[in-house]
């Protein structure tokens, strides 16, 4: 007999709880990758919008002085007809594409701050709808309504679309129905993992906004200098599909299994008609009623785990009891969301919202205006610049796990944070004279500012929410995470709002006027730490919050 391949025997060593993990982390992993890849085009597509129409003007003004001075007004007019795209060629076209960021940004915090009431209940146009649907369902509705906004983005370029009010309405309705991402894939990730090596585990996960953005400059620099339009309907198209795959496989929580595993183990045609969920590692146990025999029995859900109260009570098999009136009295009610006012109660929430809105300020003025300031600095066209963009994003997914590993290593999560905002300081100064470095410290400045601006965002959003929302005080309440999730998110993305709305008011008058705000924004973040700080460091605990239990539910 032929001995079993390496590769097999890898794969049957892992148990079918481990397989379901793998898949709960590659597929949320992907679904908010997607969330990234769609909107990123729109800093990719900026400098198509608006281009350096010189080129253009140069030869006519010399053929128009040969002549006639009659012909002056003609580069102008070329320049209008040739480049740029209406109602980007104006002038003031750095406040039109920042309006057009903040409208998705401000819509997008908005729709955080109604979702702290419920996962479920993220922005007006689908509350009604997400408000009785569960997150697979949710998320899924938000996946396929982001697709349709961003592919409608596109389509401006296909039907000749030069509204700016057009454009500004499909980033607010966007940014709407893009705020089911994250609360759901959060609290989604948070259910199927536990506390240990949280930091590193969500590191290793969080970096999908990365990825995403790496592979959103990628589909959107390819076609941005021939059809624009494909630069949105092609990621479009990807977050839509992705939406229907989560509805096909998407697995919200482990107790979601347990029914079908009591299912496809019971004898005969028996359904469970109630659930005893079990404590502190102990098996689930349900009640259920035979078809046959009209027979009522319980049974442990996993019959090969050794738990010490199903063998105390009953035998290793189910036990088959007489009908008799039964009253069952509920010990603890379903869990519920948290007030809002309840939620800043949380030691911590406080500091680190309000940290992560200077921090994802500075990140996501990265996100919407780098390859703008890499066209304008070093002088490169859109394709170029966009590639040279994502080096960024590699250094942020490396910033990110480090952040997460080094956190879990010492049991500070704000001392990690507020290292690697200190260090983002000078390195944003250094970045900001690209135009006089070479290609060689160029590629070097993206990737050590992108670990070092990503790190304490990603670490913030992920662990640390993760964390806060399984305080002891919560009792495992899921839902109580989605509401801290939302809450620091929503609050980060004010900042994220404002950044790229402050970066075009701003480089109208220079791009280092735009880096003193990212420096200053930078050193706010860290100024909000320093109390959490100084705790962390006095503490005789050196353990972090991600120590506290979370009870199987």
């Amino acid at each position: 007999m032929a001995l079993v391949p390496p590769g097999i025997r890898l794969l049957v060593s892992f148990n079918r709880d481990q397989w379901y993990k793998a898949l709960a982390f590659i597929l949320t992993f992907l679904l908010y990758t997607s969330f990234h890849l769609s909107r990123k085009p729109i800093s990719i597509v900026k400098s198509e919008l608006h281009k350096n129409c010189s080129s253009v003007g140069e030869p006519a003004t010399v053929v128009s002085s040969s002549r006639n001075s009659q012909h002056a007004p003609l580069p102008s007019l070329l320049s209008d007809l040739d480049c740029s795209w209406k109602p980007f060629d104006k002038s003031n076209y750095k406040q039109l594409l920042g309006a057009m960021d903040y409208s998705f940004l401000c819509a997008y915090a908005v729709g955080m701050y109604l979702s702290e009431r419920d996962v479920t209940m993220v922005c007006p146009c689908s509350g009604i709808i997400g408000e009785r649907l569960p997150i697979r369902l949710y998320l899924t509705v938000g996946m396929l309504g982001s697709g349709i906004f961003t592919c409608l983005f596109g389509l401006g370029y296909i039907y000749n679309i030069h509204s700016l009010g057009f454009y500004v309405s499909v980033q607010v309705a966007n940014g709407l129905v893009q705020t089911t991402g994250w609360p759901s894939v959060v609290t989604c990730i948070s259910n199927w993992f536990g506390k240990g090596r949280r930091g590193l585990i969500m590191g290793l996960w969080n970096s999908h906004t990365s990825v995403g953005n790496i592979l959103g400059s990628l589909i959107a620099g390819y076609w941005v200098s021939s059809n624009w339009g494909l630069s949105f309907i092609v990621p479009g198209l990807i977050i839509g599909a992705m939406g229907l795959i989560c509805f096909l496989f998407l697995i919200e929580h482990p107790n979601d299994l347990k029914t079908i595993y009591a299912q496809n183990s019971s004898p005969g045609k028996s359904v469970p008609i109630h659930c005893w969920n079990g404590m502190n590692g102990h098996a689930e146990m349900f009640l259920y009623k035979d078809e046959n025999t009209k027979e009522y029995y319980c049974k442990n859900s996993f019959p090969n785990r050794k738990t010490y109260d199903t063998e105390l009570l009953l035998p290793r098999e189910s036990v088959r009891v007489p009908l008799q009136p039964v009253v069952v009295v509920k010990s603890q009610s379903e869990p519920s969301a948290i007030s809002f006012m309840a939620a800043l109660k949380i030691p911590g929430v406080i500091e680190f919202s309000l940290s992560l809105l200077f921090a994802k300020l500075v990140s996501y003025t990265f996100l919407f205006w780098l390859p703008l300031y890499i066209t304008k600095a070093a002088h490169l066209d859109a394709k170029k610049a966009g590639d040279l963009s994502t080096l960024f994003d590699v250094g942020g997914i490396v910033g990110g796990i480090l952040a997460g590993l080094i956190s879990d290593k010492l049991g500070k999560r704000a001392t990690t944070c507020a290292v690697m905002l200190l260090l983002a300081a000078p390195t944003l100064h250094g970045f900001s004279m690209i135009s006089e470095l070479g290609l060689g410290p160029t590629i070097g400045m993206l990737l050590v500012c992108g670990g070092l601006v990503n790190g304490p965002y990603a670490l913030i959003t992920t662990a640390v929410s993760a964390d806060l929302g399984t305080h002891k005080s919560l009792k495992g309440n899921a839902r109580a995470l989605s509401t801290v999730t939302a809450i620091i998110d929503g609050t980060g993305s004010v900042g994220a709002a404002l950044g790229p709305l402050l970066a075009g008011l701003l480089s109208a008058g220079g791009w280092d006027q735009v880096f003193y705000m990212l420096m200053t924004a930078d050193f706010l973040a860290l100024l909000l730490l320093l109390r959490l700080v100084m705790k962390e460091l006095t503490s005789s605990k050196s353990r972090p919050n991600s120590t506290v239990e979370l009870k199987e539910h």
